[in-house]
């Protein structure tokens, strides 16, 4: 298929070349859209979420100094309700202690202690897949799964995907497939097809559609998603 490339009037950019920098800064997701054309994983590396760790009150919101005092606290003022808890979390390569909610899940703690905003909360019920993240080296639905179960695991989300520059002909193919529209979904299904040919690295365009069935995008992108795959596995591989 010839690759039609339509430049913006007077701009000197392509649609394509808009598209890529737009997909890696949406996998990027805590680096907004103002990342440039082409990307610099150096760059998306450097850009470390700082853990929240504050202690404080999520009832009345006082400050206190350690989690000890916060949970002495709870169990003066607030005896019925339930104490928060200190988590540890290794986050691509990184390791965080935060103090959440016992009924928090992954995809929330991500977002609002960890600044990650890869993960997306789409139907928050485990069916559209937009929330994926990695586990243990298996793709995993963080809307669905407690921090608290994942003491003592590795968690790989797309902001550290972006970050390596291993899998960035992944996210140049999904910007040359426009596998992307309102792009919302995107994050997702890139972390799907990246745990998928990390066991995968030669699969065929049945096998793609198979790894990715989880995944829903609203906008209708499908067709593109198996193309941007499998011309990352042939890149990866050092193909054309």
């Amino acid at each position: 298929m010839a690759e039609e490339v339509n430049k913006d009037e007077g701009k000197g950019v392509s649609r394509r070349e808009f598209v890529t920098g737009a997909s890696a800064a949406l996998g990027g997701a805590t680096l907004g859209m103002a990342l440039a054309y082409p990307v610099d994983p150096k760059a998306l590396a450097a850009v470390t979420p700082k853990a929240e760790t504050r202690f404080v009150c999520p009832i009345d919101s006082q400050n206190f100094e350690n989690f000890e005092a916060l949970k002495r606290h709870f169990a003066t003022a607030h005896p019925a309700a339930a104490i928060p808890v200190l988590t540890k979390l290794k986050v691509n390569g990184k390791d965080y202690e935060v103090q959440i909610e016992p009924q928090w899940t992954l995809q929330r703690t991500l977002q609002f202690k960890l600044g990650m905003y890869g993960a997306k909360t789409m139907c928050n019920r485990g069916e559209c897949g937009s929330c994926t993240v990695i586990i243990d080296g298996k793709p995993a639905l963080s809307c669905t799964v407690l921090a608290v179960e994942c003491e003592g695991k590795t968690i790989e989300t797309i902001e550290g995907i972006a970050a390596d520059p291993k899998w960035l002909p992944l996210i140049y193919a999904y910007g040359k497939w426009d596998a992307m529209q309102c792009g919302y979904c995107t994050p997702g299904f890139v972390v799907a097809a990246k745990a998928f040919l990390a066991r995968n690295s030669n699969p065929t365009e049945d096998d793609v559609k198979q790894a990715l069935a989880g995944n829903i995008c609203v906008c209708g992108t499908y067709p593109r998603h198996p193309k941007a795959v499998l011309e990352a596995a042939q890149v990866m591989k050092g193909g054309a």
